[in-house]
Parts: structure tokens; C-alpha cells; sequence
């Protein structure tokens, strides 16, 4: 019979799309790996995979034969899950990835109160500047902000959250007070842009009257990096405008800090969720896990208003 370790096995060489990137998600030699891939479709007596010096792909039979894993795994991974649900508490691993700063500023403290419910789970967190291939790389649960773009995944909205143009006490005192609530004006100041606004760092604001204003940053940007809390140390030094998420410049803007640049303005609301893999069945510890957060984020003080 052929092992349920072999098909976990090649199911994650073909999402890995080499034997390298297989062995090193898996923690086993490159080698073992290609030995084992050589077993299965010895047993099987049908060549899985065709190989190349630089790349694999799959044969017919090993489409089909992938597709047929994709199903048995699953159903092994839901027995096991059914079968420590009956046991008790939540067990395995959960693995987590979101970005630097909302890991660091609201994760953090979550996971922390999470992980004392649940002792005998052993949850990983991985923050990337970037969006990772959660079937690829293994994850659980992909916490993101902004806007869902990822229709492989399924999702939940967790919370949303205010975005807010800020700059420090010295850049006004440079310029002058007509900064303050003058979008026009603040356009032509040195920004400080995330990277991933870079091609489109136009904004529509919505004033006190519910009119329209398009902010649009003039020139190039003085500073252009792919983490906010870069960004927000070089807006305290004065060196230019940020927009930033609310729940990261909430205890400089309350110190004084920074400053809102548009406190008559207000931008759309941007929203935090929680994706993961589509399957016919979602792990028990990746729905305990979402429960907990959306509720976590809707704890009075946590000033993120849930969905």
C-alpha cells in the first residue's frame, strides 16, 4: 500500500515546484526526497513528474494523480482534527503570517492570550513586506489589510481601520499653518510613500461637507520603503508626510508626536482580514483562531470598529 507520507510528500513538491523547495519546507534532504518521489511512482508503476536540470512538471497521469492527493490529504488532515476535537483541547501546529508592524503592534499581544487558552498548540508567526503563497509555504492564516484581493482564498473581515496623513510638529512649523486641512497645499510637501502605493498614490478624501477631494501627491517622493514603521520614525524627524494606518500613529498623534495633516478629511476605510486556504473543510485551530481574533479586535479600547 502506498504511504499517506508520500502523497503529502508530492503534493508538496508540485505546490514547491522543485525538490529543493520541497525538502527545505519539509526539513529533509533533497536527495530523500527525490528517493521518495522515485517509490511512489515505482509502486504506482505511472511517471508523476517530468524532470529537467532547472524544473519539474507534471505529467497527465500526475495531474490527475495530484488532484486525487489534494482530496486524500484533506481527508486524513479532517479525520485527525475530528479525532483530537473528541480529545480536548486544540493540538498541532498553527502557522501565521502578517506583516511587521501589525504582528509587533496588534498580533502580538493577541497571540500572547491565545496561546495561554490553547498551551498544547504551537503556533508560528512569520511577518513578510510582501504576500506570500499560503498554500506553498504552509500556512494556516494569512492576516492582511487593506482590500481582499486573493480570490484563492477564502476570507473573513476581521475589523476595519482609518488611514491618516500625518507629519510632525517641526515640518509645520517649516512650512506654516496653512498645511493643516489643505489637501492642495500638503500635496506639495515631501511625501513618504509605502511601496505598495507607489504606482497609485492618488487618494479620494471626503470633507465635512461630504464633498469629494482627490489628494495627489506632486513630484516624487522623498522616501519610498516597504514597512510603515520606517515610514513613521522618518515623519516624527519631520522629514516629510505619511499616511498612516490609525491604530500605529494613535500614541504619537495623542503625544503630540505627529499631528494630523487632514483632521477635516477623511479617507475610506480600510479593512483587516483573515485568509486562508479554500477547502471543504476548515481546521478546527484555524477557526479558533479567527473567532478569537475578530472578537479580540472588538474588545472595548481596541478603537478597531469590527466589520
Amino acid at each position: 500500500m502506498v504511504s499517506l507520507d508520500r502523497f503529502e510528500l508530492f503534493c508538496a513538491v508540485v505546490q514547491a515546484g522543485s525538490f529543493t523547495g520541497a525538502a527545505e519546507r519539509l526539513q529533509q534532504t533533497r536527495a530523500a526526497v527525490s528517493f521518495s518521489i522515485k517509490q511512489l511512482e515505482a509502486e504506482l508503476g505511472v511517471t508523476l513528474l517530468t524532470r529537467t536540470t532547472r524544473s519539474i512538471a507534471l505529467t497527465d497521469a500526475g495531474e490527475r494523480f495530484y488532484q486525487r492527493c489534494l482530496q486524500v490529504v484533506e481527508d486524513a488532515r479532517l479525520a485527525i482534527d475530528e479525532a483530537r476535537a473528541e480529545h480536548g483541547g486544540l493540538q498541532g501546529s498553527l502557522r501565521i503570517t502578517s506583516t511587521v508592524e501589525y504582528g509587533l503592534k496588534v498580533l502580538a499581544p493577541a497571540l500572547q492570550a491565545f496561546c495561554r487558552l490553547h498551551p498544547a498548540l504551537s503556533v508560528r508567526l512569520e511577518t513578510h513586506t510582501a504576500q506570500v503563497d499560503l498554500v506553498r509555504e504552509r500556512f494556516d492564516v494569512a492576516i492582511r489589510l487593506g482590500q481582499a484581493q486573493d480570490s484563492q482564498y477564502r476570507g473573513v473581515c476581521l475589523a476595519t481601520y482609518t488611514v491618516r496623513l500625518v507629519l510632525a510638529p517641526s515640518l509645520l512649523a517649516m512650512h506654516g499653518p496653512q498645511l493643516i486641512d489643505s489637501p492642495g497645499d500638503l500635496a506639495n510637501v515631501a511625501q513618504l510613500v509605502h511601496s505598495r502605493f507607489e504606482q497609485n498614490n492618488r487618494w479620494t478624501l471626503v470633507d465635512s461637507q461630504a464633498r469629494n477631494r482627490l489628494y495627489a501627491p506632486q513630484g516624487t517622493a522623498l522616501l519610498v520603503a516597504d514597512n510603515a514603521s520606517i515610514l513613521r520614525a522618518f515623519a516624527v524627524q519631520g522629514a516629510g508626510v505619511a499616511l498612516l494606518p490609525d491604530w500605529l500613529v494613535a500614541d504619537d498623534l495623542a503625544s503630540g508626536q505627529l499631528l494630523d495633516a487632514l483632521p477635516g478629511y477623511r479617507f475610506a476605510p480600510q479593512s483587516v482580514y483573515a485568509l486562508y486556504p479554500s477547502s471543504r473543510h476548515v481546521p478546527r485551530k484555524v477557526r479558533a483562531w479567527i473567532d478569537f481574533i475578530k472578537a479580540w479586535l472588538l474588545m472595548p479600547g481596541a478603537d478597531r470598529p469590527g466589520c
